[in-house]
């Protein structure tokens, strides 16, 4: 008989493999690897993610990262910008290659046009073999419609300086296989990686939601779960959760400090919520339409507290949903501190 897990015992792995119980003294491409990439929609919130699970995370040091192509910035996972290693990138980048491809042939059909977007494409290929191109002079190519598509087609990167800490729109797109080497891995390593990695940042978890969370065909992934050696749980509802052997599961007790998290944290998304790491009575305040980019958030006790923000000439504030004893204020206030120096 499998083993029930409540939802702290899940939310308290889920703290240990993000990274999120004790920073690791990880180099940034395996931290990156440990947590299954990095979605970086706004580029501070990749830099403030690194920094509340890496020990002495140097800022600049994951710009420069980011310009030795150590680290790769690129639309990957369910269509949104992601952080990754180098030696992550083609992997994920051809396990959902197709199924980002057929989504957008679905989500245009009304104004797809194959011939157009084949010509399109031809046509940037040429263009990149000068170097990166900006998004402006894309739009003034081919307009909006079909540059929103092109990447679909043909795998790009966001090139630094863009897309960074100091430059912070990531306009700048260059050809992967010109930037990070020729593809190395195929749709179904890829594919199968991408299951491992999710266990290995989020597990243990159903098949849905790694499916939600890689963009993938739950029927692919169930598939691919089939093949691998994996530990199988329940949780209190009674749902079939599987796991890699020997992945961290600790004491459902174990003490979760403070930390800060940026807009957009994977952890939060609904792939995570059987962790209850983001109390449901609170997601509305994290996210929602007058707010499309999400909002900082901080945990305590593992789960999220309250809300921060953090703007010129103000600095760092942050508020609390619900009146917090004065021990834990004090923790919140100096872990408020360090990430406001951070900033600075």
């Amino acid at each position: 008989m499998e083993q029930t897990l409540t939802w702290r015992a899940l939310n308290r792995a889920l703290l240990a493999r993000q990274m999120l119980l004790e920073r690791a003294a990880l180099p940034v491409p395996e931290a990156l690897e440990r947590m299954g990439g990095l979605q970086a929609q706004y580029a501070p919130s990749m830099y403030i993610g690194l920094w509340s699970r890496v020990a002495d995370l140097d800022r600049d040091e994951v710009t420069r990262l980011l310009e030795r192509r150590e680290v790769v910035q690129a639309t990957l996972l369910r269509g949104t910008i992601h952080l990754v290693s180098r030696a992550d990138f083609w992997p994920f980048a051809s396990g959902v290659h197709k199924t980002r491809l057929e989504w957008y042939v679905r989500a245009t059909r009304s104004q797809y046009d194959p011939a157009a977007m084949e010509a399109a494409v031809a046509e940037l290929r040429e263009l990149l073999r000068e170097g990166p191109v900006r998004r402006t002079e894309l739009d003034k190519r081919f307009g909006a419609p079909i540059r929103n598509g092109l990447g679909m087609y043909l795998d790009l990167v966001r090139v630094p300086p863009s897309g960074t800490w100091a430059r912070r729109r990531a306009d700048l797109f260059g050809a992967a296989e010109d930037w990070v080497g020729a593809p190395d891995a195929t749709e179904r390593e890829g594919q199968e990686l991408l299951v491992r990695r999710y266990l290995g940042a989020f597990g243990p978890a159903h098949r849905t939601e790694i499916a939600d969370w890689a963009g993938l065909p739950v029927a692919t992934v169930a598939e691919i779960l089939k093949g691998l050696d994996l530990q199988v749980y329940r949780d209190e509802a009674g749902r079939e959760l599987v796991d890699l052997p020997g992945a961290p599961l600790p004491d459902p007790e174990t003490p979760a400090p403070v930390r800060f998290l940026p807009t957009w944290d994977a952890a939060l998304l609904a792939h995570a919520r059987r962790t209850r790491i983001l109390p449901e009575e609170h997601r509305s305040k994290v996210f929602h339409v007058r707010m499309p980019q999400s909002i900082g958030t901080f945990l305590v006790d593992g789960q999220v507290a309250g809300t921060w923000r953090y703007t010129a000439g103000q600095g760092l504030t942050w508020e609390p949903f619900a009146t917090l004893p004065a021990r834990v204020r004090r923790q919140v206030t100096a872990e408020a501190d360090r990430l406001a120096d951070f900033h600075g």
